[in-house]
């Protein structure tokens, strides 16, 4: 390819520069777009971006992360940083899109100019992406995609995707409550929904999942609105809620941070959260603060959405680099966490998925 020929001239450029006298660690060095953050940036001033102990050439990572809207997007954030650092052999340019996808769009181009060798998106919609990732394809920079999926009319457009079955997280969640339903011989199911970002992946699947439940179950789905995944709008919807609606029983919350939202509303309205309480708190993640108000029942239960999604990213860079085709669509494993031991598995078509009842000891090994 076109960007290997120059590496390679490039790379005989280096070695005459070190025969003359002039010193050069052979790291490429990449202006950052406007708000990133170029993980490398003193390294290369100082001639110290190589790796200790790596004598292969440093290979650039552009990453185009949503924002940083959640407690989940920020363990996301800090894994993809932690892998693709100095000492890995990486150099990494992360831009902040703060939820703007023209943000993301402007990042991929600057890092089409910058000739970067992988492009990873993590993408706050799933349309709007076939021109900026046909721009990247024309340019032979392999995209991977992470977390949210991308809808594209050709999806040579992307070399891989890795993240969450997000409908199937809602089934587990609702087949939970479901059986929870009868354990505890509720009357009724009455359920408002605070959706996340509306068009995210997350958004679409777990909302699809819970329109299918309330209508094969017979719940009463009285309200949704979107927390854009966030405490603050969390709490802003599910005061508006409380205000229109006496008898909620259920919140099914998109993410951990529109539950604390939700929970403080929910307190600082007179009423109670908890298997005891007046109203039952869903919620999606596992974060450790997630884990830890599951402990204690201000979240009854809550589906796991794995944010460490470097090392996964990192296995598909050395896949490509080697020549190999990884798989196009990676699911990863997650699990259902709930206070109390009521119930014990949920299976969705056919498939048994044990539910953990959180411990202190759960609490405690939960890393994000």
């Amino acid at each position: 390819m076109k960007k290997r020929f120059l590496g390679v001239l490039l790379s005989v450029a280096m070695v005459a520069a070190v025969l003359a006298g002039c010193g050069s660690s052979g790291a490429k060095e990449t202006a950052a777009p406007a708000g990133s953050e170029t993980e490398a940036a003193s390294e290369a001033a100082s001639g110290e971006t190589e790796a200790a102990g790596n004598t292969g050439d440093v290979i650039t990572v552009g990453f185009s992360q949503v924002g940083a809207e959640s407690d989940w997007r920020t363990a996301n954030s800090e894994s993809m940083k932690s892998t693709f650092s100095t000492e890995n052999g990486y150099n990494l340019i992360f831009d902040d899109a703060q939820q703007k996808q023209e943000n993301q769009i402007a990042a991929i181009r600057n890092f089409i100019q910058q000739e970067v060798d992988y492009i990873v998106l993590a993408p706050v919609t799933e349309s709007g992406w076939d021109t900026v990732l046909q721009e990247a394809k024309d340019a032979e920079i392999p995209v991977i995609i992470v977390d949210r999926m991308v809808n594209v009319s050709d999806d040579s457009l992307y070399a891989a995707w890795v993240g969450s079955n997000f409908k199937l997280e809602g089934q587990k969640a609702c087949e939970w409550l479901k059986q929870y339903a009868a354990a505890k011989n509720m009357s009724e199911v009455n359920i408002v929904d605070i959706q996340g970002t509306i068009g995210a992946s997350a958004q679409i699947g777990r909302t699809e999942a819970l329109n299918e439940a309330v209508e094969a179950n017979g719940w009463n789905l009285l309200a949704q609105q979107t927390g854009e995944f966030t405490q603050a709008k969390g709490q802003e919807v599910m005061e508006s809620m409380l205000k229109q609606y006496d008898n909620i029983n259920v919140v099914y919350c998109e993410n951990d941070n529109e539950a604390f939202g939700a929970i403080e509303a929910i307190k600082a309205a007179g009423k109670t959260v908890g298997p005891d309480g007046d109203i039952l708190v869903m919620s999606f993640d596992t974060t450790k603060q997630g884990i830890t108000d599951t402990l204690s029942g201000d979240i009854i239960v809550n589906t796991e959405c794995n944010p460490l999604h470097g090392p996964r990213v990192e296995q598909i860079i050395k896949q490509l680099q080697a020549g190999e085709t990884p798989e196009k669509q990676a699911y990863v494993e997650e699990g259902i966490y709930a206070h109390g031991s009521d119930v014990a598995s949920v299976s969705i078509d056919g498939t048994d998925y044990e539910v953990t009842e959180v411990t202190q000891d759960v609490v405690d090994a939960r890393a994000y």
